[in-house]
C-alpha cells in the first residue's frame, strides 16, 4: 500500500529516482543469473519452404515479478515464457497447447542452452512521465510515485511503492529461500 504522497515530488523526479532504484537494482545483480528475453518470429515462408518459428535473442534480463531488467537499465513487462526443451509429439491436444509446443520447439533449436529459460512478447517499457501515466501495464505514475502493479488483475489501489518492491524482488533472487532453487 502507498503512504500519503509527498507534494514537492515532480513527475520528473520520480521518473528519474524510479530509474537511480533500477540502475541500482542492477548493480547488485550482476553477478546474479540472468535469463535470456527474445523475439518470436513467426513460422514464414521462404522461397517456397516453410520455415518454423524461431525465438531470436535480443537481450538478457532478471526476473523480478512483473518486470524483467536488463544490465543496462532496459525495463520490460515480463510477458511470455518458455524453456528450451525438448518440445516432444504433436498430439490431438488443444490448440493453445501446440502453440506452446512450437514455441517451446523455437526455444530449443537455438541458440538457447538446453533447459534455458526463455521470455517473449516482453515489450520495454518506456521510463517517461507520458508513457507511464495512467499506464496498463505494470509500472505506472501516481501521485509522484513510480509505483508498480504486483499483478494486471489487481486494481491501481493494490499498487506498491518501486523501491520496496524491487529490494524485495532483488533480495529473493541473491537468496532464495530454502528449496526454492
Amino acid at each position: 500500500m502507498l503512504g500519503p504522497y509527498p507534494p514537492d515530488v515532480t513527475e520528473t523526479e520520480a521518473i528519474e529516482s524510479a530509474r537511480a532504484a533500477f540502475a541500482q537494482a542492477a548493480a547488485r545483480l550482476a553477478d546474479a543469473p540472468d535469463d535470456a528475453v527474445a523475439e518470436l518470429e513467426p513460422a514464414r515462408r521462404r522461397l517456397g519452404i516453410l520455415r518454423p518459428a524461431r525465438l531470436r535473442p535480443v537481450a538478457r534480463a532478471w526476473r523480478l515479478g512483473v518486470l524483467l531488467l536488463s544490465a543496462d537499465g532496459t525495463v520490460r513487462a515480463t510477458g511470455s515464457v518458455t524453456r528450451a526443451v525438448a518440445p516432444g509429439h504433436p498430439g490431438h491436444m488443444a490448440a493453445s497447447t501446440e502453440e506452446r509446443r512450437e514455441v517451446r520447439a523455437a526455444a530449443f533449436r537455438g541458440p538457447f542452452p538446453p533447459g534455458a529459460t526463455v521470455y517473449f512478447d516482453a515489450p520495454v517499457i518506456e521510463l517517461t512521465a507520458e508513457a507511464l501515466r495512467g499506464a496498463a501495464g505494470p509500472l505506472l505514475l501516481r501521485g509522484g510515485r513510480v509505483v508498480v502493479r504486483w499483478s494486471l488483475s489487481a486494481s491501481d489501489d493494490a499498487a506498491r511503492d518501486l523501491q520496496p518492491y524491487l529490494d524485495e524482488r532483488v533480495g529473493l533472487l541473491l537468496d532464495p529461500p530454502q528449496g526454492a532453487t
